[in-house]
C-alpha cells in the first residue's frame, strides 16, 4: 500500500514568497487528521499503476535525483493555475506542490532542495508561456511540473500555446526535466488530458494523470467527492495530499530504476503545430512604448509577487481615452481586468485602423468569487507582421466602480 507517503514527509518553514531553500522537517502524521484514506485502503495499487498515461524518456529526470543522491543542490519548479497555487489549502505548505516536493528533501537530505511554486488561479498556458521566464525559469529549475489541464480549453489553440509553453521550457538554459501533470474535474472528471498527453507523447515526456488516480474512485463510488474538495475542483488539505500522492508514487518509481540507462532524449525539430507561442512576450508599462496615448494613466505601484496580478498595468476612466502602440508578430492578445464590482466601463482593440474587426473588452465579471485576470486573443495570423494597434474606452457609467484596467499586452510569433 501506498498512501503513507505524502504523509510521512515533513514540511519547511513557509515565507511566503514563490520560491524558499528552508529544510527544517517535522512530524506531519499529527497534522493530518485525514490519514484514514490510507488506514481504509483507499490508496491501492489498483489506481496508482494507471497514473503514468506516458512513460516518457527520464534521462533528465533521473539525472536530477543522481545529482541530488550526490548532495548537489537542485531547484524543484511548478507551472500552473489554481490547484498548483494551492487553492483549496488551508495553508501554503499543505498544497500539493509543496507536499510533492518533500519528497527530494527526504530522499536526498545532503542535498539543497529549492522550491519554486508558479501557480496563478484562473490562467492557462497561453499567459504560462509569457510570463514563465519572469516567475519560474529565472529561478533556474532543475525539474519542471507543469499543470493546466483543467485550466486550457480542448481546441488547437491550447494545442499550440501548451505545446509552445513545453517546447519553451524544456530547452531552456538550465535543460530542466519536464514532468506534465493532468488534473480533472473531480466528480466529471471533465479535463484535457487526452490533448495535452498527446504533446506529452510527441515530446516523450513523463505524464502523470491525477485524474486516473482520484477520479477514477469517486466514479468506482469508492469515495465521495465532497470529502477531499468543496467545489468539485479545487483540493481542500486531504485532495492536496492526494494529489501529492500521486506524483510521489511516480517519483518513487522512477527513483527505484535511476541507476538503469536511458537513451539520450531526442528533441523534434519540427512542432505539432504552428508554434506560434514558443517566443511570446509580455509587455507591462515599464516595457512597452506607447505611440499615443490619452486618459490612460500607468499603474506605478509595485508589484510584490507573482499572484498580486492587477499591477504595472494602465488605467483610464473616460469614454474615448486611447492607448496606440506598434507590434511585429502573428498573435496578439490583451489582459484586462474583469471585475465583480459593478458598473464597469468596457473597451475594444482595433487594429490597423479596422473599426468594423474590432474586439470588445467587457470589464464586467459575472462571477463572485472575486476580480478575472481576462486574457483575450485579438488575433492569430499565420504570417508575423507590423501592426498598429489601439486600444480605446467605449463604454463608461455615471458611476462606475472602477476603472478599466489593462494588465499587459502579449505578443507572440
Amino acid at each position: 500500500m501506498y498512501g503513507y507517503r505524502a504523509f510521512k514527509y515533513g514540511l519547511d518553514s513557509f515565507t511566503g514568497a514563490a520560491c524558499d531553500m528552508w529544510e527544517t522537517k517535522s512530524n506531519m502524521d499529527a497534522a493530518y487528521p485525514y490519514l484514514k484514506f490510507q488506514k481504509e485502503g483507499i490508496m491501492s495499487d489498483k489506481y496508482l499503476d494507471t497514473i503514468v498515461v506516458n512513460r516518457g524518456n527520464q534521462r533528465r529526470l533521473k539525472n536530477v535525483m543522481l545529482r541530488a543522491q550526490r548532495g548537489e543542490a537542485v531547484t524543484i519548479g511548478y507551472l500552473g493555475g489554481s490547484i498548483t497555487m494551492g487553492s483549496g489549502a488551508t495553508t501554503p505548505e499543505k498544497c500539493y506542490a509543496y507536499l510533492s516536493c518533500q519528497w527530494w528533501r527526504q530522499n536526498f537530505p545532503q542535498s539543497r532542495v529549492a522550491y519554486c511554486n508558479a501557480g496563478i488561479g484562473a490562467t492557462t498556458s497561453q499567459f504560462g508561456v509569457a510570463r514563465v521566464d519572469e516567475d519560474l525559469l529565472y529561478a533556474r529549475p532543475d525539474l519542471v511540473f507543469i499543470e493546466y489541464s483543467v485550466n486550457d480549453g480542448n481546441d488547437a489553440h491550447f494545442q499550440e500555446t501548451y505545446e509552445g509553453l513545453v517546447r519553451h521550457v524544456y530547452t531552456s538554459e538550465t535543460l530542466p526535466a519536464v514532468v506534465l501533470l493532468h488534473n480533472s474535474f473531480f466528480s466529471t472528471g471533465a479535463s484535457v488530458q487526452e490533448m495535452h498527453v498527446a504533446v506529452g507523447k510527441y515530446y516523450d515526456l513523463p505524464c502523470v494523470s491525477i485524474k486516473n488516480n482520484i477520479h477514477a474512485r469517486i466514479a468506482a463510488g469508492e469515495m465521495a467527492a465532497e470529502t477531499i474538495t468543496d467545489d468539485d475542483l479545487h483540493p481542500n488539505d486531504a485532495g492536496h495530499a492526494m494529489l501529492a500522492d500521486t506524483i510521489l508514487y511516480f517519483l518513487d518509481g522512477v527513483y527505484a530504476q535511476a541507476d538503469s540507462p536511458e537513451p539520450e532524449p531526442v528533441f523534434p525539430v519540427r512542432p505539432m503545430t504552428l508554434n506560434r507561442y514558443e517566443c511570446s512576450r509580455r509587455f507591462r508599462n515599464p516595457q512597452l512604448v506607447a505611440d499615443s496615448c490619452r486618459g490612460f494613466t500607468e499603474d506605478k505601484e509595485i508589484q510584490r509577487h507573482m499572484t498580486d496580478i492587477f499591477k504595472c498595468g494602465w488605467e483610464a476612466w473616460e469614454e474615448g481615452a486611447y492607448l496606440e502602440f506598434t507590434m511585429t508578430g502573428s498573435v496578439l492578445a490583451v489582459q484586462y481586468r474583469r471585475t465583480i464590482h459593478k458598473p464597469a466601463p468596457a473597451a475594444r482593440v482595433i487594429v490597423d485602423g479596422d473599426e468594423a474587426g474590432a474586439v470588445l473588452l467587457d470589464g464586467e465579471f459575472d462571477e463572485t468569487w472575486g476580480d478575472l485576470l481576462a486574457l483575450t486573443t485579438v488575433f492569430e495570423k499565420e504570417e508575423s507582421a507590423k501592426h498598429h494597434v489601439r486600444i480605446e474606452v467605449c463604454k463608461t457609467h455615471e458611476r462606475d466602480a472602477s476603472g478599466f484596467y489593462l494588465v499587459s499586452v502579449i505578443t507572440a510569433g
